[in-house]
């Protein structure tokens, strides 16, 4: 075979830049489009999380919301039962929190 010339070399070069010109942007292409299947995916992975975390923040706040009537029944019942005794207490409690506010001056 013999040597090859300048323009037969330059040819070659081109041609091998040519391919891998293609193939650059034939690997791009799949880069991004397996980039956008797995934002894809993050995204409905991380709806799901959000969609979970909400149903039982509902269920949590049912019971909170549960037990704060409950304390306030048992609560109304005890100052019924009491009404002297809860007096005094509201009192006590007026009088402590008026000297911790007046004490701050």
């Amino acid at each position: 075979m013999p040597p090859k010339t300048t323009a037969e070399t330059a040819e070659a070069a081109g041609e091998a830049a040519v391919r891998i010109a293609e193939a650059t942007h034939k690997a791009i292409a799949d880069a991004q489009k397996a980039l956008a299947e797995n934002a894809k995916q993050f995204e409905a992975t991380l709806k799901q999380g959000v969609d979970q975390l909400r149903s039982q923040s509902r269920v949590y706040a049912d019971a909170a919301g549960e037990h704060l009537d409950e304390a306030a029944r048992v609560a109304s019942d005890q100052i019924r039962a009491r009404p002297l005794a809860s007096a005094g207490v509201a009192l006590g409690v007026g009088v402590l929190i008026g000297m911790l506010l007046a004490s701050r001056r």
